[in-house]
């Protein structure tokens, strides 16, 4: 699970405080009287699963002498509704102020975990795992590749400087037939990188281009563009039958939904990629419950 880096993540939430005006919350200044303090619940108002731990750490921090945060589930706990994730006790102009702010992180977080729990949870018991993509939020991929972790997914390349993945564009100038060796020749060159990147991927759209990679040495992963489910098992016995499994992962993408995800898995490839936990997740419904006098 990729962990969101603190120094930029406590920049993204400063910038988020700043574009709500947090520093002049003219309807609190107006309302609410100087000094009084309070307590206030962050609820699950819907089942799911809680992502966003890394968040109550920068409260900790960046307002540790104003505002005591007592955290009361982890980072992957399943949400029941009316759950009680955490209680902020200090300020009441300080917990407003930074109210909508925070729900709009926990909610974002907690809709692409639960998203992704509910993939994880229908290819259970196949070998396939299920992998976020670079469709994200802009400004937001660590958190949504650690949300994605929360919810039991897996962290595909994190851009596009730590992983190499030849796409279909990449390759749309050369026939198939000069395939291997113009292939071999980019194999042999990413052996050579300093540092190495973290797996050498293909993107194939026919069996025959699989063909092809399948005698390449070096890939890592060969990834299956819109591979029907029975392409998919031609894949897997075309992978197998060179004794390959364990060397070379299969990789399905595209078109992908909750109601045909088990069958793909099923067929027997090893990673499942969709940017739907990513770039369609719904928010998950948080609220902030105040009491004043605490």
């Amino acid at each position: 699970m990729q962990h969101p880096n603190r120094e930029q993540l406590r920049r993204l939430w400063e910038n988020a405080l700043a574009e709500d005006g947090f520093e002049n919350d003219v309807t609190s200044l107006l309302v609410i009287n100087e000094g009084i303090a309070g307590s206030a619940q962050i609820v699950a108002r819907q089942a799911g699963i809680f992502a966003g731990a890394i968040i109550f750490d920068v409260l900790k921090e960046a307002y540790a002498q104003r505002i005591t945060v007592r955290l009361q589930v982890g980072d992957g706990d399943a949400l029941k509704a009316d759950t009680t994730i955490a209680t902020l006790t200090g300020p009441i102009r300080l917990l407003l102020g930074i109210e909508r702010t925070l729900l709009n992180f926990l909610q974002r977080l907690c809709g692409v975990a639960t998203l992704t729990r509910q993939y994880v949870d229908a290819v259970a018991g196949t070998r396939a795992k299920i992998y976020d993509t670079r469709k994200t939020v802009p400004g937001w991929r660590q958190l949504d590749k650690y949300a994605v972790g929360c919810g039991g997914g897996q962290n595909h390349r994190m851009g596009l400087h730590d992983a190499i993945l030849v796409k279909d564009n990449h390759l749309a100038h050369i026939e198939i037939s000069e395939l291997l060796p113009v292939v071999s020749e980019m194999v042999n060159e990413a052996s050579r990188l300093n540092p190495p990147p973290g797996f050498v991927e293909f993107e194939v759209d026919s069996v025959e281009q699989l063909d092809e990679l399948l005698k390449v040495s070096g890939i890592d992963v060969i990834l299956l563009d819109n591979f029907t489910i029975d392409l998919m098992r031609k894949a897997v016995a075309r992978r197998d039958a060179l004794d390959l499994a364990g060397k070379i992962e299969l990789e399905a993408s595209g078109n992908i939904v909750l109601n045909n995800v088990r069958k793909i898995a099923e067929t027997g490839v090893d990673r499942i990629s969709l940017g739907a936990i990513t770039h369609s997740a719904p928010a998950l419904d948080i609220g902030m419950e105040i009491e004043t006098g605490v």
